[in-house]
């Protein structure tokens, strides 16, 4: 859209139809300028979406900064640095954000926006989308694929990615991290005793009972079956062992609803050696577990 369509005030030169309709666009519509200044303000605003900006468009038309302080802390900077790179090299900007709102209420909005040249400045023509109801759905989506639904925990492939990331900063910066594998123990003669519902409460509360005992940086997760892992970062093998003969007393002292003493587990432990694959860490963790079900089943070994 050519420069000369600003009109001075703000506003473009429209019948009345296309304000009409503009108006009733599920979204906003925008022109955005940066003067070489850094001076920002909207010369045009219009659609629907405009009454979720809780702004006067008149205020916007003057100054941008009503409508960018409302923006979610954390994602300030970063739309700021899209406005400053697409004004750099005339890239389109395509972007999200969170909009803050009266009480405490935020939406997530959607911008996509083309630059131009404008007198003494930067002109974009833009499209402002509330994604919202979006971004909760795909934060759904992406808990039913990180979370085991038995027990609420992560799963293998939350927990996976969570391990690699600590090995990560491992390798980096020379901190310690454990590795905890427990199984429980005759899980099979439960189910077959008690039934597979019983079975599954015990998998359940095993699982809080893990999160109770653990500190609030692990991560605990269901590999699968009867298995679960844990991820401990910045921690030796001097304070994971303790830690996890604390966890299997609880689970074998705690009442489960069956006979009591029933339920124990088996822990597996390995301490991160810096420059191991990260297979190799589990393998050992593995190994570990193996020789506790071997050695007697309800204890931790090393």
């Amino acid at each position: 859209m050519p420069e000369n369509n600003i009109v001075p005030g703000g506003g473009l030169d429209e019948s009345a139809h296309l304000h009409d309709f503009t108006e009733r666009l599920p979204g906003v519509i925008f022109q955005f300028y940066r003067g070489h200044n850094g001076h920002m303000h909207f010369p045009y605003l219009a659609g629907s979406g405009t009454s979720l900006l809780g702004v006067d468009r008149r205020q916007l038309a003057h100054d941008a900064r009503y409508l960018l302080d409302r923006l979610d802390e954390e994602d300030f900077p970063r739309l700021m640095a899209a406005i400053e790179r697409s004004a750099r090299y005339r890239l389109p900007i395509a972007t999200k954000f969170r909009f803050r709102l009266p009480g405490g209420r935020c939406r997530w909005v959607a911008l996509r926006a083309q630059p131009e040249d404008a007198d003494s400045g930067v002109l974009w023509h833009g499209l402002m989308i509330d994604i919202t109801e979006q971004m909760a759905e795909e934060a759904r989506l992406r808990k039913l694929s990180d979370t085991d639904p038995l027990t609420g925990l992560p799963n293998r492939r939350k927990l996976i990615n969570r391990l690699n990331e600590e090995v990560s900063l491992c390798n980096r910066h020379g901190t310690p991290l454990s590795f905890m594998l427990l199984d429980l123990d005759h899980f099979k003669q439960i189910n077959d005793t008690w039934g597979h519902l019983q079975g599954d409460q015990v998998l359940t509360e095993l699982g809080t009972l893990c999160r109770q005992v653990l500190r609030e940086e692990d991560t605990v997760g269901r590999l699968g079956g009867e298995e679960f892992a844990v991820v401990l970062p910045l921690t030796p093998m001097v304070r994971c062992r303790p830690l996890a003969e604390r966890l299997r007393q609880r689970i074998e002292a705690h009442d489960f609803g069956i006979e009591p003493g029933q339920i124990t587990v088996s822990i597996g432990l390995a301490e991160y050696r810096l420059g191991e694959p990260r297979d190799t860490l589990i393998e050992r963790a593995d190994r570990s577990l193996y020789a506790a079900k071997h050695q007697g089943r309800n204890r931790v070994v090393a």
